[in-house]
């Protein structure tokens, strides 16, 4: 008699954006219940769990080619309102489910969630976590989170900080696990390459003044002048038009439309492992790409140039011994990062990224066979302990304080229909519109 086959578990991603998505993916592949997945997505597609993808409609919904450059398959995906997703959880069956949103979108989902698992008897295992560096809005965005089964921290040091903030305002802290970025991996760097590249990883909203990502990319391109024998790329997140995490005013693509670079800087786009496989200096203001870089140990710089702050992020690799300034590097500056602070950021560089989710995997195995199912969700904020703040949370997702669809929600039981699909495209790129071109216009009037 053959052996019967193990029973492939079932998983929904929530996404709000491209890098939200990669995240909540590689994350839900990494943690599913079964045999490691440490190397990611599994190539035989009878071996790994089920996965259902969710797109929440928005600002910065994905387009095909930022999916495309992502490259994480799905086994079904779509783009739904937060009131369509609670009526798909309502009526499927799911052993785990990741909420890859901004703070705001988890909190209400946990509500809704709560609110349709009211009446069952069994309910997934809720993940939620960070997609990259926590370096700003560390208690809101966390107790935003509270009420996951599972707070993933990617790193040792995030996940004391988490703990320290929960237990601070008297919230449970089991659910903080340590665990790692889940998209780091790919061969560590060798040597140098010819010709020698150089790679500034852009970000969309930092630095966020036209002055200075004008100097940036005007430094980029001094770089490559100066150094002719070298290959200056610059790696971008996004075309013009599309929104990643983060909302991009001045693309980089139209402020270089001024310049005349030299034959040997040019823009490219991509995956950001792709690009790492053949780099030999990462550049960058405070992109999770220098921990990715680093994970590969290729030679990274956190630049200088602009000041060391909080609201650049780059304050977050004090210690690191990445910190450096274009003139250096114009001089032949090498970095030599600090091996004990990349040990603590989950960067994990010794060798050890196999075992890095292990923990979580163990609690959700522990959690799916909690005799008598699992109990109601219980976030920290309630309408009792923040009824000043919760209502306006979950009322932007078209929910009531329960947790309740508002009346007048968008429907979910049919497709929109042309006419509706028109108006949502014509929406989105005004929107668009009017951050990339008619916002920057009234900030510069407002200086004068």
């Amino acid at each position: 008699m053959p052996a019967s086959t193990p029973k492939r578990p079932r998983i929904a991603v929530l996404a709000d954006s491209d890098t939200r998505w990669k995240w909540g993916a590689l994350t839900a592949h990494r943690i599913a219940p079964g045999p490691s997945m440490e190397t990611g997505p599994r190539e035989d597609p009878q071996g790994g769990p089920v996965l259902d993808g969710f797109l929440l409609r928005g600002r910065a919904t994905p387009t095909p080619r930022q999916l495309e450059e992502v490259g994480v398959r799905a086994d079904s995906l779509r783009e739904v309102t937060a009131v369509e997703f609670l009526r798909a959880m309502a009526g499927e069956s799911y052993d785990l489910l990741v909420l890859s949103l901004v703070g705001g979108g988890v909190q209400a989902m946990l509500h809704g969630l709560k609110r349709v698992w009211e009446n069952r008897t069994s309910r997934p295992v809720v993940v939620t976590g960070y997609v990259g560096v926590v370096y700003e809005k560390l208690a809101d965005g966390l107790l935003l989170r509270h009420g996951a089964d599972l707070v993933l921290a990617n790193s040792r040091q995030d996940a004391d900080r988490f703990r320290a903030v929960y237990e601070g305002v008297g919230a449970d802290a089991s659910s903080v696990t340590e665990v790692a970025l889940p998209f780091l991996g790919g061969a560590a760097y060798e040597g140098e390459h010819d010709p020698y590249r150089v790679v500034f990883a852009a970000q969309p909203s930092v630095p966020d003044s036209r002055r200075d990502r004008t100097y940036l990319l005007n430094r980029l391109v001094q770089h490559a002048r100066k150094h002719p024998e070298r290959e200056v790329l610059l790696k971008l997140r996004s075309k013009p038009g599309e929104h990643t995490t983060h909302i991009e005013e001045l693309p980089y693509q139209k402020l270089a439309q001024r310049l005349d670079p030299p034959a040997n800087f040019r823009l490219v786009y991509g995956n950001m492992g792709e690009v790492l496989d053949r780099t030999d200096l990462l550049v960058t203001v405070s992109s999770t790409a220098a921990l990715e870089s680093l994970h590969r140990r290729v030679p990274t710089v956190v630049l200088t140039d602009l000041g060391v702050r909080e609201s650049l992020g780059n304050h977050h690799f004090v210690g690191s011994g990445c910190l450096a300034s274009w003139d250096q590097l114009d001089a032949g500056y090498r970095p030599a990062p600090d091996e004990e602070w990349v040990a603590r950021q989950g960067v994990v560089a010794d060798g050890s990224y196999e075992a890095a989710f292990d923990a979580a995997r163990e609690r959700i195995a522990g959690l799916l066979d909690r005799p008598g199912g699992l109990p109601p969700l219980a976030p920290y904020y309630t309408p009792a302990t923040a009824p000043g703040y919760l209502p306006g949370i979950l009322a932007r997702h078209h929910l009531g304080p329960d947790g309740t669809p508002l009346p007048g929600a968008p429907a979910a039981d049919q497709e929109p229909g042309p006419v509706r699909q028109i108006v949502r495209r014509a929406a989105r790129g005004a929107y668009r519109h009017g951050v990339q071109r008619v916002a920057p216009v009234i900030r510069r009037m407002g200086e004068l």
